[in-house]
């Protein structure tokens, strides 16, 4: 593409310096040009190749089209609330229309207009095998060959949840529900019913689902809209809802110390404040002050179970709840969720106890097969290994090319959940994260989607990865990465 003129004369040998390598020592020069020439052709070859490689991104990023997916959200929005069935999938907080999908495939995702992207939002979890598993698909073909939904009890059950309880340090008896928000509203009523009293502690930040005792200080989509709670909320819902810090051990005792608490309640590891780990010594804590004062501790594990490690975030820092919600991984993409815990607390739960809980497709044969195909592969030898490490090259990459190019950036992982904020850090609650650049992340997210890496949409919302991306997927990322950390 370039037309490279012949160098006239080359510099003096002087010129070059002392160190500067003799022409006759150049075996790799053409006869009648001197080294100088040489390097000046391979230099401008090297700009050339450069310009042409600009120009290939360029020309990919013009060929990013949205018309369809422009198309079809117009007509949504005039069929659905916002034209979504879930808040953040709008793009209210970074702008522009949500692209919308067409297929799915391991790491990738295509959307209605042909576009190709690296996936690291995984349908929000579930996806850590890789979206449309063969193996997955293959038993559910056989499934459906025998029914759909039962409506009655199915060995299926009984096979997910001993792989459940044999994993899980907390639970020695689980029920499943048809999402983590059906999860969640089973776990509170039985906390409450198992200590016989009403009052519950949750942490800032912290999304458990869309109950109405939960939307207070929730984080994820309600942070995302700016809405500090939910119009349509009774105050007598939230009367028995108390809000601590996270990471921050005296806000809870204070408020244990004041009042008789069912149970502390909290995500183990936060992912709907964006990415936010805790310290091994606040879990240790509110293990010890639960049981000092009577209450409960309920890990929220709808995100983090079978996701950081195999056994979710309690095997993985050592610090087991009474009562454990799940989601998400455990139904391998298909709808469910799960509440499980001690066998005396559990043994409250009807048909066994008094409280009351039922769902007409809870356990359904489908989301069983899913979930079981999956967490057989996440027991494979070297499965969160590799989590670890293609997710610790991907955020590692990212903070490294933020800082590199300007950007006050802060952020980590753990296993196969990840997340950064900009700036500078640290980040260890959701008043922390609220300090972060959520104008300048709504650009990086556009201009990364612009290049073909689709991520969750919201800068309060953790990543995902799983075990179908490879170390090319996190270097493309980590190139437009580069690419737009240098034009924000």
């Amino acid at each position: 593409a370039f037309a490279l003129a012949p160098v006239a004369s080359p510099m003096p040998q002087a010129a070059r310096g002392a160190h500067a390598e003799p022409q006759a020592a150049r075996a790799d020069v053409p006869k009648g040009q001197s080294s100088t020439g040489a390097f000046a052709v391979a230099a401008l070859s090297g700009m050339a190749m450069g310009v042409t490689k600009r120009h290939a991104r360029n020309v990919a990023r013009k060929a990013f089209k949205t018309v369809e997916s422009d198309r079809i959200f117009t007509e949504a929005q005039e069929l659905m609330p916002g034209g979504v069935s879930s808040p953040v999938r709008a793009f209210k907080s970074v702008g522009g229309n949500p692209v919308v999908f067409d297929r799915v495939k391991g790491a990738y995702a295509w959307d209605v207009d042909g576009n190709k992207y690296i996936d690291y939002v995984g349908t929000w979890g579930p996806a850590i095998i890789g979206h449309a598993d063969d193996e997955v698909l293959k038993a559910l073909n056989e499934q459906m060959q025998k029914g759909t939904s039962f409506g009655a009890p199915s060995a299926l059950e009984n096979v997910l949840a001993k792989m459940v309880i044999e994993a899980v340090p907390s639970v020695e008896m689980v029920r499943f529900t048809n999402s983590g928000t059906e999860a969640c509203m089973g776990m509170i009523r039985l906390v409450r019913a198992y200590t016989k009293r009403e009052k519950v502690i949750k942490f800032e930040g912290c999304y458990h689902g869309h109950a109405d005792a939960f939307l207070v200080q929730a984080g994820s989509g309600v942070a995302t809209l700016g809405l500090p709670d939910s119009p349509g909320v009774p105050k007598g819902a939230t009367a028995g809802t108390l809000c601590a810090t996270y990471n921050d051990l005296a806000s809870v005792e204070a408020l244990l110390k004041e009042n008789e608490v069912a149970a502390v309640i909290l995500e183990p590891v936060v992912g709907n404040s964006g990415f936010i780990p805790p310290t091994k010594e606040f879990l240790v804590g509110l293990r010890e002050l639960s049981t000092k004062y009577g209450a409960l501790l309920v890990f929220d594990e709808v995100m983090t179970g079978f996701r950081i490690a195999y056994g979710g975030a309690q095997a993985y820092f050592g610090v087991t709840p009474d009562v454990t919600c799940l989601g998400k991984v455990i139904g391998g993409g298909l709808p469910v969720g799960a509440y499980g815990g001690r066998r005396d607390i559990m043994e409250m739960v009807a048909p066994a106890g008094p409280m009351y809980q039922a769902g007409t497709l809870s356990g359904n044969p489908l989301a069983m097969t899913a979930g079981i195909k999956t967490m057989e592969r996440l027991k494979q030898p070297g499965s969160y290994e590799h989590l670890d490490k293609v997710t610790g090259k991907l955020i590692n990459g990212i903070l490294q090319a933020g800082k590199d190019a300007g950007h006050a950036v802060c952020g980590g992982h753990i296993s196969g959940m990840f997340g950064f904020f900009f700036c500078e850090g640290p980040v260890t609650c959701f008043a922390d994260a609220t300090k972060s650049d959520t104008a300048k992340f709504a650009k990086w997210h556009r201009k990364m989607l612009e290049r073909g890496i689709y991520l969750a949409p919201s800068q309060y919302e953790a990543g995902f990865t799983g075990l179908c991306h490879t170390e090319e997927d996190v270097e493309k990322t980590l190139a437009a990465a580069k690419e737009v950390f240098a034009e924000l």
